[in-house]
């Protein structure tokens, strides 16, 4: 495949959604405009089976670059999920087991098609696993590699500083963590490595082993995270279970979006969609200046988001159905239709149907009044389902109850 180096792509890619790049962006240009097919990748570990639009916004930029004929590596953290990143924890993950892990990744590749070119003939991307080598990896293996790091290095990172501040313990395998990340570089030969600024000090261990071991440049691009603006709050964890997940049915992704915050608006536009720069700056400034209606401008984001994962037809659906409900406060068309037991009351249904996680947090639902039975409020578990009845909780979720 052909390179290709156009000035004006390659200064978009360097800019849309970068945080940094090291160690240097004027480098890293003068590589992609060289016309040598470089070799980069994204690394995540499957800590949880869905991927957010936070991990979204690196794939989308490794694309762009695949688009220019670059080779791309998606990697599963499978092996190192089972490790648990220390980053910004202040206290030690848990562990998780080989089975675990791969009932997390089954759906990262479906998750991922609608804007990776897994298919293509020309340059597919490719998955790969760190599990490949790093189970491999002798105990002489381990030290040869920890010789290139020194326990203080591991120490200055917040949260490890945090940590013993707090009296809480500091596990020797933590400090492996960024040794095996920095491995999965050499294994792969890569160029480049595409990571949150969370992982910059992982991405650089990488960049030490490159030099050592192969003696090669490997240039580390950090991309922002999405963070609330005003307060710093991050928008999407993979392991809290909160944000937009790539998993989200096209309804519940449209209504997600439409509940974040105004000022979270840009961001999202520039992290998470296909709309031109100039024309984000355009918004931007129709917003400061009060020429449009906020809520007209998120309704755009949420569908240009809710397109890209779910197709033109559903996500005009999903906005359709958002007007009904809560512009004209109708019923949407289409309902979400779970068959239950006859037996079945309205507190296991919460939970059977997936409206509620758990029973106590079924009763904490209906005990502030946020349950709907057939339009009208409810609070009393005890009810009894009948066939067709329709269960609602909060704005957004919906159900129909079928009995067998």
């Amino acid at each position: 495949m052909k390179i290709e180096t156009d000035p004006k792509k390659i200064s978009e890619i360097l800019t849309r959604s970068i945080a940094d790049i090291l160690p240097s962006k004027e480098g890293l240009r003068t590589l992609l405009c060289s016309g040598q097919q470089l070799r980069l990748y994204i690394g995540a570990d499957a800590t949880g089976p869905a991927l957010h639009l936070g991990h979204a916004t690196n794939y989308q930029l490794l694309e762009r670059l695949r688009k220019l004929g670059h080779k791309i590596f998606i990697l599963i953290g499978d092996f190192t999920a089972r490790i648990g990143d220390p980053t910004d924890r202040t206290a030690t993950r848990k562990q998780l087991t080989r089975d675990e892990v791969k009932k997390n990744v089954k759906t990262w590749k479906k998750q991922l098609e609608p804007i990776i070119d897994f298919k293509t003939k020309n340059n597919p991307a490719e998955i790969v696993y760190n599990h490949t080598w790093l189970s491999k990896l002798t105990f002489e293996d381990v030290i040869e590699l920890a010789s290139n790091f020194t326990v203080q290095q591991m120490l200055e990172r917040d949260m490890f500083q945090k940590r013993i501040k707090e009296e809480k313990p500091i596990y020797v395998h933590e400090f492996f963590y960024p040794l095996m990340q920095g491995y999965d570089s050499v294994m792969l030969d890569v160029d480049v490595e595409v990571c949150g600024t969370d992982q910059t000090f992982n991405a650089l261990a990488g960049r030490t082993l490159m030099k050592k071991i192969k003696n090669k440049e490997k240039y580390v691009v950090t991309t922002t995270l999405l963070e609330n603006p005003m307060t710093g709050i991050k928008m999407m964890s993979k392991s809290a279970g909160t944000g937009v997940f790539l998993t989200d049915t096209a309804a519940n992704m449209y209504g997600k979006i439409m509940a974040q915050p105004d000022e979270n608006m840009i961001q999202l536009f520039v992290d998470c969609t296909y709309v031109s720069l100039p024309e984000i700056e355009d918004i931007k400034n129709t917003l400061v200046t009060n020429a449009v209606n906020p809520r007209d401008v998120k309704m755009r984001l949420a569908y240009e988001i809710t397109r890209m994962y779910h197709g033109e037809k559903f996500a005009k659906k999903a906005e359709q159905d958002f007007v009904k409900v809560f512009q004209k406060r109708e019923t949407p068309q289409h309902i979400p239709e779970k068959t239950l037991k006859v037996s079945a009351n309205l507190l296991e249904s919460l939970v059977l149907t997936g409206l509620a996680p758990s029973k106590s947090e079924a009763r904490r639902l209906l005990q502030h009044n946020a349950v709907k039975l057939n339009n009208l409020k409810v609070n009393n578990p005890e009810l009894r389902m009948h066939d067709g009845d329709e269960i609602r909780v909060g704005k957004r979720k919906w159900v129909k109850i079928h009995l067998a």
